[in-house]
């Protein structure tokens, strides 16, 4: 048998660091968290940007095991999908819930995916080939950087939305490579950072490169329709493959990628993720469509958490680079030191607050922070509530 007692040396340096992370079981209740000490707290660690994943909840318990579909349909929401999408797990409602995606996306197809990372780390790893060229933001989400390592493409890091080194680099080595893609978040998760879409747009068409955005923050949120960034940037026609996930301001589970056809068809050819993978499950699907529906009829939730986005940043003093910027719902306030971050979160958590402490290796050394992510479900009197709290402790 193999001896382990490597691994919990380096999990014992974890706890010394305060690093050591672990699974709480805790209850959802609207808007709280119900700790398994009983403590209730507010809820300022999810990603349910507007509200709709305790919306969906709140319907799932005073609705029976189908949803009509607005045609009669009554969807089947109990249960697995039973199979890849390749085999018989792509029904009618994945289909349909595409076909929506596509139309939120102004794109001519979209794909499911069972997670957003599955989404990422596969459409990467399956276009990007040998002989091409990746660069990929110093801040990528953890799937977007497994994708990159996972094709066979010659691969540089570039500095945290640094377009000009992309452009430097593409002006002397542009040749060497058959296709090169420009891999990036267009909302980095832990800081609320947004990526400079047009300038990274005008340097790929100039360098006949290929954007690849992660819209995974962006979605629901950001840009006149909720599409996110590269439409608030006025670059959606023209960053053509888009990424997104279903599990934060859509309020399901899962993710997509919204691209032509002929990168769809690739995707359901080549990638590995999608392929061999079950599909995503007949609940998330129906919670899902519902949530686009909500997106495109229900702007006011997109305004009101963009709205509480900028007013805790200006009572907090944090000064965003852009406009665009103060409307994201990430709010990083870092502490700097590990410990004080943790300990700061356990403060908050006595008042009532639940404020997770982001640690390296999710940032850099140096740079641990509360992290506070809100919701269009918060409530203005919650806000103060937690804004008292964190002048008071930070």
């Amino acid at each position: 048998m193999t001896d382990f007692d490597y691994l919990a040396t380096r999990q014992q340096h974890l706890r010394e660091s305060q690093r050591f992370r672990n699974l709480v079981p805790r209850a959802a209740d609207g808007v709280y968290l119900i700790e398994p000490d009983h403590r209730r707290l507010l809820n300022f660690g999810a990603n349910d940007y507007l509200g709709l994943a305790v919306q969906m909840r709140d319907d799932i318990e005073n609705s029976n095991a189908g949803t009509d579909s607005g045609d009669g349909e009554c969807w089947q929401v109990a249960g697995g999908s039973g199979a890849s999408a390749l085999l018989s797990g792509w029904t009618v409602q994945h289909q349909r819930l595409s076909e929506q995606i596509a139309e939120l996306e102004a794109t001519e197809s979209a794909v499911v995916f069972p997670t957003g990372f599955a989404a990422c780390s596969g459409t990467v790893s399956a276009l990007a080939e040998a002989g091409d060229l990746i660069l990929s933001d110093q801040l990528n989400h953890a799937s977007l950087i497994d994708g990159c390592r996972m094709s066979r493409a010659k691969r540089i890091v570039y500095p945290h939305a640094d377009w000009q080194t992309v452009d430097s680099i593409l002006r002397q080595r542009r040749h060497e490579f058959e296709r090169v893609w420009i891999v990036t978040n267009t909302v980095f998760g832990m800081d609320g950072y947004v990526a400079p879409m047009d300038r990274l747009n005008e340097i790929a068409r100039d360098h006949t490169a290929c954007l690849i955005a992660d819209e995974a923050h962006g979605t629901g949120v950001l840009g006149e329709d909720g599409s996110g960034v590269c439409e608030a940037l006025g670059v959606k026609d023209q960053v053509v493959i888009r990424i997104g996930t279903l599990s934060k301001a859509v309020g399901s589970q899962g993710g997509f990628v919204a691209a032509p056809r002929v990168v769809i068809d690739h995707l359901v050819n080549h990638c590995r993720s999608l392929i061999y993978s079950t599909s995503l499950t007949p609940a998330a699907v129906a919670a899902a469509s519902a949530g686009i529906d909500h997106i495109r009829t229900q702007p006011e939730r997109r305004q009101r958490v963009k709205m509480l986005a900028r007013r805790v940043r200006s009572e907090l003093s944090i000064e965003p680079r852009n406009d665009l910027e103060a409307s994201v719902p990430i709010i990083p306030v870092v502490v700097g030191d590990d410990s004080q971050a943790v300990r700061v979160s356990r403060q908050l958590a006595e008042l009532g607050f639940y404020v997770p402490a982001i640690r390296p290796p999710t940032v850099a050394e140096g740079t641990a922070r509360l992290r506070i992510s809100l919701s269009a479900a918060h409530q203005d009197e919650m806000i103060e509530q937690l804004l008292n709290a964190i002048r008071r402790l930070v």
